[in-house]
C-alpha cells in the first residue's frame, strides 16, 4: 500500500524543485538528497509489510505436511480482529477460491462455516474454527475430512500488533491424496501460488472495508 507521506512529499519537494530552477545548484542539491532518503525510506517500509513469506514445516504426523505462511495487513489489530471473525460475511465470496459459504452455527466461541471451493465443486468442506479473542488467536480445523478426501487438515492463526499494520501467522498440517505434488509444485495451482493469491486477496478487502471496521470496531 503506498503512503500518503511520501506522496505529500514527493509533491511539495517536486513543486518546490520546479518552481525554484533559478535557485542554487546547492539547492537542487539538497532537494534532490531528500527526495532519494524518502524514496529510500518508504521502499523499504513497503518491502516489509508488502512482503509474503512462506515456508515448509514438519508435521508431527508421519506422511503429513505443513507450512508457515507470514504477512502483514493495512489495518489496525483490533478492525482486522472484526474482518478475520466475521464468518457470515457476504466479502468472503469475493475471493476467487471460493464458490459458497454458510454460517453453519456458532457454539460459545467455536463457529462452524460450510465452504465449497472452486477446485472441488461437488465437496462440502466443514470447518470448525475456534476464536480467542483475548489473543487474538484462531484455531481452525476440517470436521470432514473424510469426506474431503483428507486425511486431516487443522492449524492455527494467530494476530499480532504492527502500529498501523497487523503482522498474520498462520500455521497448518495437512495430509491429503495428491498433498506432496501440490506443496512442491512451483507454478500456478501449488501451495505457494494459491496461498500468495488469498493473501493478497484478503490485504485489498481487509484495505477496501477498513473505513466500515473502523466504525465497527468503535461501536
Amino acid at each position: 500500500m503506498k503512503q500518503h507521506s511520501r506522496h505529500n512529499s514527493f509533491s511539495i519537494l517536486m513543486n518546490y524543485h520546479v518552481y525554484s530552477a533559478g535557485s542554487s545548484i546547492l539547492v537542487a542539491a539538497t532537494i534532490l538528497m531528500l527526495l532519494s532518503v524518502a524514496g529510500h525510506a518508504d521502499t523499504r517500509h513497503s518491502s516489509v509489510h508488502d512482503k509474503v513469506v512462506l515456508e515448509k514445516i514438519s508435521s508431527a504426523v508421519s506422511g503429513g505436511f505443513g507450512y508457515k505462511l507470514q504477512y502483514y495487513v493495512a489495518a489496525p489489530i483490533e478492525t482486522f480482529w472484526i474482518f478475520k471473525t466475521d464468518f457470515n460475511s457476504d466479502i468472503l465470496l469475493t475471493n476467487d477460491e471460493l464458490i459458497g459459504h454458510r454460517l453453519v452455527r456458532t457454539e460459545g466461541n467455536n463457529v462452524i462455516t460450510e465452504n465449497r471451493y472452486a477446485t472441488a465443486p461437488g465437496i462440502r468442506f466443514l470447518w470448525q474454527t475456534t476464536a480467542i479473542p483475548e489473543q487474538y488467536r484462531l484455531e481452525f480445523k476440517l470436521l470432514n475430512a473424510e469426506d474431503c478426501r483428507h486425511n486431516f487438515h487443522h492449524g492455527t492463526i494467530q494476530l499480532s500488533p504492527a502500529g498501523s499494520y497487523t503482522k498474520v501467522t498462520q500455521i497448518a498440517f495437512f495430509n491429503f491424496a495428491g498433498a506432496s505434488l501440490w506443496v512442491k509444485y512451483p507454478w500456478y495451482g501449488g501451495m505457494k501460488s494459491t496461498l500468495t493469491k488469498v493473501v493478497k486477496w484478503e490485504q485489498e478487502a481487509a484495505s477496501m472495508h477498513s473505513r466500515k471496521l473502523l466504525v465497527a470496531a468503535s461501536e
